[in-house]
């Protein structure tokens, strides 16, 4: 029987969502915590995968269980689980539903301050810039969604069939001191680093390191760009998944009160 899990996390403590020998992964804990509730192993399938310190304000997982759940599952695991990892609705599935292949598109929000904060720091990346050209950073971040072929923004293109993605949606909001940043991405599907290497070279748009015409001519791929210097980790949120046949709005978290000032 196929149950999706609807979660959120904290990254900071973690080597990404996906399981991977002797480190920590959100993956491994809730395998962990739902093995020791069933008394066997349970896998679990994640609608995809987020690096390590990346954060997720709306995660979708699927497990496939024998016999229906006859008790709060939500309860158990919010109970074991680290106050990091947080469950918020459990939901009995059609057979073949399938939380990865299934999902039609996924959004991102990535938030930038440029002055020193100590909480900050945590959940949001700092740059210490003391000039960004706003107004041409918002015109690269638009032609993102003019493009389709993203192997120039992406950390292993080799380990994919293709790197083609479909980004419906790219956009830039400024606070009004034009102190704080958040881009927005929404995409059928992402490449592995394929946002923060994104958000690293609009910064560099913005600073002047490179011009909109060069950033655009390695979008077409016209322009080789051997540097894989991504942006900081901790500015990232996986925010929202949507399925054809499901549509779960994000839970009230930290993520929305740092879109406070930056939604329009």
């Amino acid at each position: 029987m196929i149950y999706f899990l609807h979660i959120s996390y904290e990254g900071t403590n973690y080597r990404g969502w996906q399981w991977q020998p002797n480190v920590p992964s959100v993956q491994k804990e809730m395998e962990d915590n739902l093995k020791a509730i069933f008394k066997m192993e349970v896998p679990v399938y994640g609608c995809g995968r987020t690096d390590a310190g990346v954060h997720a304000s709306q995660f979708m997982l699927h497990i496939d269980l024998p016999n229906p759940i006859d008790f709060d599952l939500k309860f158990r695991l919010n109970k074991n689980l680290p106050s990091d990892i947080s469950v918020h609705n459990v939901l009995k599935m059609e057979e073949g539903q399938h939380a990865r292949y299934d999902a039609t598109s996924r959004t991102y929000d990535y938030f930038i301050h440029l002055f020193e904060d100590s909480i900050l720091h945590k959940y949001s990346s700092y740059y210490q810039l003391d000039e960004l050209n706003i107004e041409v950073m918002k015109k690269a971040t638009a032609l993102l969604p003019l493009y389709n072929d993203y192997k120039n923004f992406c950390k292993q293109p080799d380990q994919y069939k293709h790197t083609l993605c479909n980004i419906t949606e790219a956009k830039l909001y400024v606070d009004v001191n034009q102190q704080r940043l958040r881009f927005v991405f929404t995409s059928d599907r992402f490449l592995r680093g394929m946002i923060r290497l994104c958000v690293s070279r609009l910064l560099k748009v913005g600073t002047g390191k490179i011009t909109i015409e060069e950033f655009e001519l390695l979008l077409a791929n016209k322009l080789e760009h051997v540097e894989k210097d991504s942006a900081l980790p901790n500015g990232l949120y996986l925010s929202k998944i949507e399925y054809p046949y499901l549509k779960m709005e994000p839970p009230p978290n930290f993520c929305d009160l740092l879109k406070v000032g930056l939604e329009n």
